[in-house]
């Protein structure tokens, strides 16, 4: 038995930071996907019953004999795919101590929270059966963009998929999408995933990861929008790490200080996201009016990102992309927790291939990585071995 799911990543269009504090929010996916293969094999063709990951962007294979996990973790032997469970914190110690057998490299141990998201998964859905799966991403990791999320929902995906929990054509050729009904128990696997990975996760990355389109959030309140026109991004990432938590942190400390200055700057965001999703969704029957949409579009990214630097989020890596792409007349705001990360630029549809090309090589003689990317498309897909 074998499958593949892929799931895409996301953007924050407007709404970052300000969204804790009660304002609306506007995520999109993008067509950058991580893809999980999934082969579950019998007792003879595999004789040494093993589950492996491998996790090829990285080059790391991880491998456990399918007796050891049953050993750690006796209670799954009876998988439950159409009941979401969450990770006990005793679960998590018996999960660690498989993962800490696996020697991680120190480069690379913020991974093991994604390995014990993993294994918790499989064994949950799949119960302890033989297998391999291969984890490719076109998703920079730790970057904004939803990479964990895009694992957990490929992941899920795939495992549903050949589970009894979830109802799909075997035979179907190329990339098929899930029920309703089967993308809320993706989502809601996923999420258990996200826990493992992130704590306390808003459920928005795997929410957007897992439907696709664009989402509306204001105080846990999700809405699902469909763009009428097709949205390019250039996604620029800075390279330049940061802490979240802190970020997030020091917004709410400035907010303490200047609390009614602080409360207009939450509020005109709020305006901003509203009037985003009602531009995105409105008509647009030819070229003139879909300039005139970008064009305001831009605007509205301008004033978010002025936003942003009052609440104190910027830095110098992001100041120098929205120079540049400021140079060719384009726009750009920050994407997510800010202090590096990755920026956004609207593409819009009548600009010149070669201006798009004498941008990217601006950013990325400074270091950046430029990836394009088109916005608020579909969600996860899974196909089975023989599709094309």
């Amino acid at each position: 038995m074998e499958a593949t799911a892929r799931a895409p990543g996301k953007i924050i269009l407007s709404g970052e930071h300000a969204v804790v504090h009660g304002s609306t929010a506007i995520a999109a996916s993008i067509n950058l996907y991580t893809q999980v293969n999934l082969r579950i094999f019998d007792d003879h063709e595999n004789g040494d019953r093993l589950l492996t990951l491998q996790l090829k962007d990285v080059e790391l294979d991880f491998s456990w004999p399918v007796g050891r996990i049953r050993e750690a973790l006796p209670e799954l032997s009876t998988p439950s795919s159409s009941s979401p469970t969450a990770c006990s914190p005793q679960f998590m110690k018996l999960i660690a101590a498989l993962v800490e057998e696996q020697d991680i490299p120190e480069a690379n141990a913020g991974l093991a929270a994604g390995v014990s998201a993993f294994l918790w998964l499989y064994a949950s859905i799949l119960g302890c059966k033989p297998a391999t799966v291969i984890v490719t991403s076109d998703l920079p990791f730790g970057a904004g963009l939803g990479s964990s999320a895009a694992f957990c929902v490929a992941l899920s995906a795939a495992l549903l998929a050949l589970s009894d929990a979830v109802s799909l054509d075997l035979n179907h050729q190329g990339w098929l999408t899930f029920s309703e009904t089967d993308l809320e128990l993706v989502n809601r696997w996923a999420f258990e995933g996200e826990k493992i990975i992130h704590g306390k996760p808003s459920g928005i990355d795997n929410t957007v990861s897992t439907f696709g389109n664009m989402i509306t959030f204001k105080l846990g309140n999700l809405s699902c929008i469909k763009p009428t026109l097709p949205l390019r991004m250039l996604i620029t990432n800075t390279r330049v790490g940061r802490n979240t938590k802190a970020l997030v942190a020091g917004v709410s400390e400035r907010t303490l200080r200047h609390p009614d200055a602080m409360a207009s700057v939450f509020s005109a965001v709020d305006s901003i996201s509203r009037e985003l999703s009602v531009i995105i969704q409105s008509p647009a029957p030819d070229d003139l009016a879909i300039t005139e949409k970008e064009a305001k579009l831009e605007e509205l990214m301008e004033m978010n990102q002025g936003l942003l630097q009052c609440m104190g989020v910027g830095h110098a890596s992001i100041e120098t992309v929205l120079q540049t792409t400021l140079k060719y007349k384009l726009t750009s705001k920050l994407t997510g927790a800010g202090g590096g990360g990755c920026v956004l630029t609207l593409l819009p549809t009548l600009l010149a291939t070669s201006v798009v090309d004498k941008v990217i090589a601006d950013l990325e003689s400074c270091g950046f990585q430029c990836l394009i990317a088109g916005i608020g498309g579909k969600g996860v897909e899974i196909r089975f071995n023989g599709s094309p």
